[in-house]
């Protein structure tokens, strides 16, 4: 009932990015397709034409989408926009300082936005959302638990992914481009499940990367990533 109650509520221009975006993200419609036109979107929806243009200048704005003069609207090509910090896999940081990777699956499932969740997500709470959580080892050693949370609309096959194989990052990266990203790091002292999965002493402290990334003009990943603090230390350099 909640479900049904939030969709409604939806403005009805949402609606129309939410159906385009989902099109894109499930590979419907690929970089450099034609999407549906003005025209054919306020018959589908049953809206007025300022409705149906909303929708498209701002996923066009968003880059999700481009248009063409006399040609119509097209899926616009991904592009990575550049951070302070690189947005890396760590399985590809770990391999090239010449060290063995290996993951842990520790959880993997389907489930709910929480008040504090639907709000990092911009989604009505209750909304469906995946969950995973993977310990990253360098030489057998653990250095990262990566406790994530994925926007389905972003990368509808997440549950169905070899993490053994990949990471997540290495699938989002492709399911759904980079378009934006906002972090923090901060100093905190390891709660005791990251504690145990780590190896480290209870409420040792350990440095945490919080990260939030934005593609296909929403909010695709929340993901929290705990490091020992006297094994691991970011870099980087500006300029």
């Amino acid at each position: 009932m909640e479900q049904q109650i939030a969709q409604d509520t939806t403005p009805i221009f949402q609606r129309i990015k939410d159906y385009l975006l989902g099109e894109i993200a499930a590979g419907r419609w690929k970089e450099g397709d034609v999407v549906p036109s003005e025209q054919a979107l306020v018959r589908q929806f049953g809206v007025s034409r300022m409705t149906a243009n909303r929708a498209v200048r701002e996923l066009t704005a968003e880059q999700v989408l481009t248009r063409r003069q006399g040609s119509g609207t097209f899926v616009a090509p991904q592009k990575y926009q550049a951070t302070l910090v690189e947005i890396n896999s760590i399985a590809d940081e770990i391999r090239a300082r010449g060290h063995a990777h290996r993951s842990s699956l520790h959880l993997l499932e389907k489930g709910r936005a929480s008040e504090l969740l639907a709000r990092r997500f911009e989604l009505a709470p209750g909304q469906p959302l995946f969950h995973s959580v993977i310990v990253h080892f360098e030489n057998e050693a653990p250095i990262q638990v990566e406790d994530r949370w994925v926007n389905p609309a972003c990368a509808p096959e997440y549950l169905a992914q070899d993490f053994s194989a990949i990471t997540p990052n290495e699938h989002l990266m492709k399911a759904a481009p980079l378009q934006s990203a906002s972090y923090s790091i901060e100093a905190l002292p390891a709660p005791r499940d990251i504690a145990g999965m780590l190896a480290v002493g209870p409420r040792q402290c350990c440095l945490v990367l919080k990260r939030q990334t934005r593609a296909l003009g929403q909010v695709a990943s929340v993901v929290t990533m705990w490091h020992p603090g006297q094994l691991y230390q970011f870099t980087g350099k500006v300029g």
